[in-house]
């Protein structure tokens, strides 16, 4: 009886440290979101302008831009970005991105510093 109740304690050991090192050894990522505000000269929000986001290169001769997307602002003047294909587990930091907002001729420029894991804003006038 005494080697039965050893060995099942020493199986239940056994499985409770598997439970332990499997559930903190895989972290969800989650999710990098870039969220553009687009407003007017009267800072009201803009719906349905047109918002791209791009990285350029700082190397000369300079390659094909690599990181490239393009959205309207909803309902609220919000362009919003999601990285998560881009952002991989244990990488610094995700993205500089230059922002380029357009609303018939009104046109705005911003910059947007993308970081891992959560959701990072921007606010944008075109004029």
């Amino acid at each position: 009886m005494n080697k039965l109740f050893s060995t099942a304690v020493f199986a239940l050991a056994i499985v409770g440290m598997g439970v332990v090192f499997s559930s903190s050894g895989c972290r969800k990522k989650k999710d990098t979101i870039a969220k553009v505000h687009v407003r007017d000269a009267a800072n009201d929000p803009v719906v349905g302008a047109q918002v791209v986001l791009k990285g350029e290169s700082t190397t000369t001769p300079s390659p094909p831009v690599i990181l490239f997307d393009t959205t309207t602002t909803n309902g609220s003047g919000e362009a919003i970005f999601n990285f998560n294909d881009v952002y991989q587990l244990g990488q610094a930091g995700v993205a500089v991105l230059n922002i380029e907002a357009e609303f018939g001729s009104l046109t705005g420029q911003g910059i947007i510093k993308v970081e891992q894991e959560t959701t990072s804003e921007e606010t944008v006038f075109v004029q």
